[in-house]
């Protein structure tokens, strides 16, 4: 999977100088680290996640994490053999049980890299979270025990609250994407709007 993993990051291109960083140190971090995706790498791993629009495109499911306690899109830990893509959809079937679920690419939507928190017999490691653009084809979800809940939020919505660094430049490449720029242009970055 090493080899999927540093092939998805050279072909994605960030949309801002933090995306660009992110990809930076996930491009490290898998070139020196073989166990790259393995819960037992302590230091970090790879995760996978969904931006899961809704069937209309208007909206974006978030899920509030039960141990972080915060709005995030679903994902998580890469448990299966497949490829990233499968898992993202596995994680976004799982944590909200819809099963009509697809991938709108199959290449790199956002990378973002964070800190996960110490807790309990973990230790505070990094997350190398793969984000990938998938579509619903209906709205209706069920929380997993992994969630308090989950909401379709607007696009819009999310934009005008701004908040998680992440989460806000996924929508703003959600609604370049939406307006037919690719979601390349997450809307802030300098060299951007000068194109």
């Amino acid at each position: 999977m090493q080899h999927q993993l540093i092939a998805l990051l050279e072909r994605h291109v960030p949309c801002d100088d933090n995306e660009r960083r992110h990809r930076e140190q996930a491009l490290a971090f898998i070139r020196e680290t073989r166990a790259c995706t393995s819960r037992a790498t302590l230091e970090g791993h790879v995760t996978a996640s969904a931006w899961v629009l809704s069937p209309d495109l208007r909206s974006t499911l978030l899920t509030h994490h039960r141990k972080l306690d915060r709005w995030f899109q679903p994902g998580g830990h890469v448990d299966g053999d497949g490829t990233l893509q499968d898992e993202a959809l596995r994680e976004a079937r799982e944590e909200s049980g819809i099963a009509a679920l697809t991938l709108v690419s199959d290449m790199l939507f956002d990378i973002d890299v964070h800190l996960i928190p110490a807790r309990k017999a973990e230790p505070a490691h990094w997350h190398y979270d793969f984000r990938f653009l998938i579509r619903a084809a209906d709205t209706d979800y069920v929380a997993s025990e992994e969630s308090h809940d989950l909401a379709w939020v607007p696009i819009a919505d999310i934009i005008a609250a701004g908040g998680d660094e992440s989460i806000v430049r996924m929508a703003r490449k959600t609604a370049g994407f939406l307006a037919g720029q690719g979601y390349r242009d997450c809307g802030d970055d300098a060299e951007h709007a000068r194109r």
